[in-house]
């Protein structure tokens, strides 16, 4: 009887390895692995992912590279909403999980699969990201999630692969680490408690760069044209460039703890030395470029925008509003940005723009006024204040202090 086919989102890790002996030997389907690459990995990675992947027992290996399509639909957008999960987190996985799940199910369907599975726990977002993805685009395929329909654990997981003559560096399993173009997140047993964090080796990037120095980041219209003078074409690999001269101070590591698409508190430690960089920079030239209120307007849809992300909602029609939003806002937001690099953090200098609303001949903030005088503002404060003083008299005449209690 000819197998069942199933094609597994593998990315080398404990899960997903565990998924590919378990589907093939313990279920009997014939598995296909592939692994959507968001700029995570080099070449000499992705061989060795394969390599695994068939030595586990795939029958064959795909890699799907959608790191430029990633740039396009989302980190684009990201940098012009300077998406922040909870100020903290450039939603590095929670992005590029659905441009994954998409390039997954896309495969499944050219190879006509009879099922689709993914390595997501129970108690994680991923499995929400992944499911939804593959139901709305292909409802017809079946999703099989192992790990997560037998509440396994990385302990459970890492005594099978060895029973079934799996080597590894199982001691680097215990951290599920998730690299991709935007930041690297990594989860291990100190996440899990509210008092500790992840040891120094736990991190991908070590800090070797001990000397300051400085940076430039040049945005057209709100995306990255040129680092430190040098024009990129290329945004990826413009982003890649900074994330090579920043990663080395181990600048944007922190632990993030947010809200679930489940309802419970998650934790997660994180480096993103160039997402940071970048949406901060980005963020600096803005307040230069932009009006009050077009900033003010702008955070509010920059906030649903990451929230709608990252909680699978990437495929809802009003994300593509909020994008042309953001891609409009951005006409004026054209400048240099100036980053001093140390080590374990960094200083945003300033900024040179000719959009820059500072340089103006109204005057200087704290020192000159060229286009008004003294009378008038004298002037505005009288009926400025004229609200909140006819408030204040009523309450006098009605025997009540200022702040509403009874004298």
């Amino acid at each position: 009887m000819e197998k069942r086919k199933v094609v597994l989102a593998f990315s080398g890790g404990l899960d997903t390895s565990f998924a590919v002996k378990y589907l093939s030997e313990d279920c009997g389907y014939e598995v296909y692995t592939a692994i959507a690459n968001t700029g995570g990995f080099s070449p000499e990675d992705l061989k060795k992912i394969e390599e695994r992947a068939l030595a586990l027992g795939a029958k064959e290996h795909a890699t799907l590279d959608i790191t430029h399509e990633y740039y396009d639909r989302s980190i684009k957008y990201m940098i012009m909403g300077n998406v922040l999960r909870n100020g903290t987190y450039p939603i590095s996985v929670s992005s590029e999980r659905i441009f994954q799940a998409l390039a997954i199910i896309d495969y499944a369907k050219k190879v006509g699969a009879d099922a689709v599975a993914h390595g997501s726990t129970s108690a994680g977002n991923d499995q929400i990201r992944f499911d939804l993805t593959f139901q709305i685009m292909a409802p017809e395929i079946e999703i099989i999630t192992p790990t997560r329909d037998m509440n396994l654990t990385r302990e459970y997981e890492i005594e099978y692969l060895k029973k079934h003559g799996v080597e590894a560096d199982f001691k680097k399993l215990e951290y599920s680490i998730n690299k991709g173009l935007w930041g690297t997140s990594v989860g291990g047993k100190e996440t899990l408690h509210s008092d500790q964090t992840l040891p120094e080796d736990a991190y991908p990037t070590q800090m070797t760069a001990k000397e300051n120095s400085q940076i430039t980041i040049d945005f057209e219209k709100g995306e990255i044209v040129a680092v430190n003078g040098e024009r990129f074409d290329d945004k990826v690999a413009a982003i890649q460039h900074i994330e090579e001269l920043a990663g080395p101070y181990a600048i944007g590591r922190d632990m993030h703890v947010g809200d679930t698409i489940i309802g419970i508190k998650g934790r997660v430690g994180f480096e993103a030395a160039a997402p940071l960089l970048i949406i901060n920079a980005h963020k600096v030239l803005e307040k230069h470029t932009l009006t009050k209120w077009q900033q003010y307007w702008k955070d509010q849809l920059g906030t649903w925008y990451g929230m709608f992300l990252h909680e699978a909602q990437y495929l809802e029609p009003v994300m593509r509003d909020i994008e042309a939003y953001l891609q409009e806002s951005q006409r004026n937001v054209t400048g240099r940005v100036i980053i001093d690099l140390k080590p374990y953090h960094y200083v945003i200098v300033g900024v040179d723009s000719p959009f820059d609303l500072m340089k103006t001949s109204f005057g200087e903030y704290g020192e000159l006024s060229r286009a008004w005088t003294a009378d008038d503002v004298k002037g505005f404060t009288t009926i400025l204040g004229n609200q909140q003083k006819i408030y204040h008299d009523v309450q006098r005449r009605n025997g009540l202090t200022d702040l509403g209690e009874t004298k």
